[in-house]
C-alpha cells in the first residue's frame, strides 16, 4: 500500500473549466458568423407615420433633382452628370451647412440616386435628404394589398 492510499476512491474537488470554455468559444464564434447574416433579406415592415412635412424656407434649401430622362438640376439650373461633383463641391464650401434635399423621378434607377447622393456626401454636404411625395406612397401600399 502506499501513502496515497486513502486517495484512490475521493471526488476530484476542482473543477474542469476547459471543456466548458471550449464550448463557450465555439458559440461565440458560430454568433459571431451568423448575427451579420440575420438582417440579410429580411423583409421589414417600417412604421408608417403621418408627419407634418418641413415647412422651410425655398431660399435657405438647395434641391437636386433628376428628371425621368436623368438630367441633373441644382434648384433650376439643369447640368450634365460629370459637371455635378464640381457644382456640388464649389456650393458645399460656399454654404457649408445648407440644407441638401434631392428629389428623383419614381422611374429614375436607383443606381443613379445613390451616385447623386455620394457626390453631394463627397462634396462636404453633412445635411442631405430625400424627397418625395406621401400621398404618393399611401397610394401604392394600398394597391398591394
Amino acid at each position: 500500500m502506499g501513502m496515497d492510499s486513502g486517495n484512490h476512491g475521493s471526488a476530484m474537488a476542482d473543477i474542469n473549466v476547459t471543456p466548458l470554455v471550449d464550448v463557450m468559444l465555439v458559440l461565440l464564434i458560430i454568433f459571431m458568423i451568423t448575427a451579420p447574416m440575420m438582417n440579410q433579406g429580411v423583409e421589414i415592415d417600417l412604421p408608417k407615420e403621418d408627419a407634418q412635412p418641413l415647412t422651410a424656407d425655398t431660399e435657405e434649401q438647395l434641391i437636386l433633382s433628376i428628371d425621368n430622362e436623368l438630367r441633373y438640376y441644382i434648384n433650376e439650373s439643369v447640368f450634365t452628370a460629370k459637371e455635378m461633383p464640381k457644382k456640388l463641391a464649389a456650393l458645399a464650401e460656399a454654404n457649408p451647412n445648407k440644407p441638401v434635399f434631392i428629389r428623383a423621378d419614381g422611374n429614375v434607377p436607383y443606381r443613379e440616386v445613390a451616385r447623386l447622393l455620394a457626390a453631394a456626401k463627397r462634396a462636404g454636404m453633412p445635411r442631405v435628404g430625400m424627397v418625395f411625395d406621401p400621398g404618393e406612397l399611401d397610394a401604392n401600399s394600398e394597391q398591394e394589398k
